[in-house]
């Protein structure tokens, strides 16, 4: 069976709370899901391909993770990126960061586009493979924690039909028990008449008996 074919990584990048995140994914759809996205960030402008050089190198270096800097800035993108050190209440400060990240979105210059096509296919070659080598380790643990939760569940099964079966068994027995208690509570009870029926007849004999003897 011949060997699928590895597919080429796109660099993409958004911002996202107080950060800018990029990551070397195949498809926008795969970097959604990456970035936990609930809606299309692409088709609300909110998330774009970049063939920025610094960006496409880091994201290639650790394809499939996400890459992290401070909103607004152009620092290099880490895995562990710190929050933005001047977040103020001042309403100006804001604006003027919202302003640069503007710019930061405009079209790369033609000398970036010139040093990204620089870019040597066998690296990219590469990062794919350590991409679907991470999607692989990514399915490996999923399947690992289905089977783990499929055990659980059967143990968990067992002990509860091991479980009910015992109070079946518990339960016929008594019922047992309690019919055989019944069938002598009523042998008894027909014994305790029999004995005061006799009782009654002997008694009233005897007393006949006495009442005779006193006369």
């Amino acid at each position: 069976m011949p060997a699928k074919p590895k597919r080429k990584l796109k660099t993409y990048q958004t911002s996202l709370g107080f950060y800018d995140q990029a990551i070397a994914a195949p498809s926008m759809k795969a970097a959604l899901e990456a970035w936990g996205a609930s809606s299309n960030l692409f088709h609300q402008g909110a998330a774009k391909e970049t063939d920025d050089p610094d960006i496409v190198a880091a994201t290639m270096a650790k394809p499939g993770v996400v890459l992290r800097r401070p909103v607004g800035s152009d620092g290099r993108f880490t895995e562990s990126a710190e929050l933005p050190t001047d977040l103020v209440d001042d309403d100006a400060r804001p604006r003027r960061k919202a302003k640069s990240k503007t710019r930061s979105t405009k079209a790369p210059s033609k000398a970036a586009n010139k040093s990204s096509g620089k870019i040597d296919d066998q690296a990219a070659r590469k990062a794919a493979a350590a991409f679907e080598k991470e999607e692989r380790r990514r399915e490996a643990e999923r399947r690992k924690e289905e089977a783990a939760r499929a055990k659980e569940r059967a143990r968990r099964d067992k002990a509860v039909a091991l479980a009910e079966a015992a109070l079946d068994k518990a339960r016929r027995e008594h019922d047992a028990k309690a019919e055989e208690i019944d069938a002598e509570r009523a042998a008894l009870d027909e014994r305790a008449a029999a004995e005061e029926a006799r009782w009654d007849k002997q008694r009233a004999k005897l007393e006949q008996s006495l009442r005779r003897a006193r006369e």
